[in-house]
């Protein structure tokens, strides 16, 4: 209990510099397994990226060699069937021909009417219970060249930001946890598989947003703790370990209030309603959020510290260290004043005259 009345007082000593080594290690593992697992498994991009077919029809006690033997005749063998749930899910690509007749405007194809007569039949339900979604991967594709493009000005806009605003090292600290971010929750994706689609993109976006947004929260604490700096009262390191800590239960109070909501649509949007596009944004951002508040404290930190310890020391310098008005005129007020001397001081002052009654 006490412990939480003083996190809820800043009056935390969290070491953080002494966990940053193997935290940072920990920190590199899991991106390796990121790295891996695009690599090696890649993404499982969604319907409107790779463009092609998907069929979902209720249906209870079927097997997938079942419903392949029906789509054979069709050239259609290949296609991912998921059965579960209560649900039989099909997707598959369609030939060039399909798509430019989808392309074109046409409502509808004789692939895509004859797979979704042999579903309705082989699970024993109506053509109009079958639910048939058709896209071409032009689509996706200027949504992906969308998304680079502002990831890309994002990048410059905000490391240009930072450097005029705060230093350099403190952008390269961002972009490096921003980047950390979005690795490891492509990563993930790309590990267990789930399926990326265009709300899934927004989240990546949202998710760059919210980690930047917490890292500024703890450089901005650093800012304000420089005339520690400036008074040669510590180090570098040490303000930065005492920014941390006074932010840090913030950042906990932050994240809990955004993962909450996150939660809430997860749960009752997608596991209760069924929305399947509320549990694709949804997760997300969930993973996002907390990989986020990790990297502000661990991974934005770190980097901008050693970046200053190892090339800031030639302009410790005031000039090139950006202070904020406030700790310049506190600065300024901590030096003492000195008393007033007389021009020459061995002219003893002029005796008082005693005042006549």
């Amino acid at each position: 209990m006490n412990l939480l009345k003083r996190m809820y007082r800043n009056q935390t000593e969290v070491p953080f510099s002494k966990l940053w080594k193997s935290i940072t290690l920990c920190s590199l593992a899991v991106l390796i397994l990121a790295v891996g697992g695009l690599v090696f498994r890649g993404l499982n991009l969604g319907l409107e990226f790779e463009g092609g077919g998907a069929w979902e029809v209720p249906a209870d006690n079927i097997e997938a060699e079942e419903v392949r033997d029906a789509l054979r005749p069709l050239g259609l063998a290949d296609a991912r069937i998921q059965t579960g749930g209560g649900v039989l899910r099909v997707r598959t690509e369609l030939s060039k021909v399909t798509q430019t007749a989808l392309d074109s405007g046409e409502e509808s194809d004789p692939i895509v009417a004859q797979v979704t007569a042999i579903l309705a039949q082989i699970t024993g339900q109506e053509e109009t219970a079958v639910s048939v979604s058709t896209a071409g991967p032009s689509w996706g594709e200027e949504i992906t060249n969308k998304a680079i493009n502002a990831l890309i000005v994002f990048f410059i806009v905000i490391a240009l930001y930072i450097t005029v605003r705060l230093r350099w090292e403190m952008a390269v600290g961002a972009l490096v946890a921003v980047s950390h971010d979005i690795v490891i929750t492509i990563g993930i994706y790309a590990l267990f598989q789930f399926e990326v689609t265009p709300p899934t993109v927004i989240a990546f976006l949202t998710i760059m947003g919210y980690s930047l947004y917490d890292t500024l929260v703890v450089f901005d604490k650093v800012r304000d703790n420089e005339h520690h700096l400036v008074n040669a009262k510590l180090s570098y390191t040490e303000v930065v370990e005492k920014a941390l800590n006074q932010v840090f239960m913030r950042s906990v109070n932050t994240s809990i209030t955004s993962i909450l909501p996150v939660v809430s649509v997860l749960v009752v949007g997608s596991g209760i309603m069924g929305a399947v596009t509320l549990r694709e944004f949804a997760l997300a951002l969930l993973i996002g959020l907390i990989i986020g508040t990790f990297s502000s404290l661990f991974i934005a930190a770190p980097c901008a510290t050693f970046l200053r310890n190892k090339f800031g020391a030639a302009d410790s310098d005031n000039r090139s260290y950006r202070l904020s008005e406030a700790v310049r005129r506190r600065s300024k007020s901590s030096i003492p004043s000195t008393p007033s001397t007389p021009s020459n001081p061995a002219i003893p002052p002029r005796p008082r005259k005693n005042k006549r009654r």
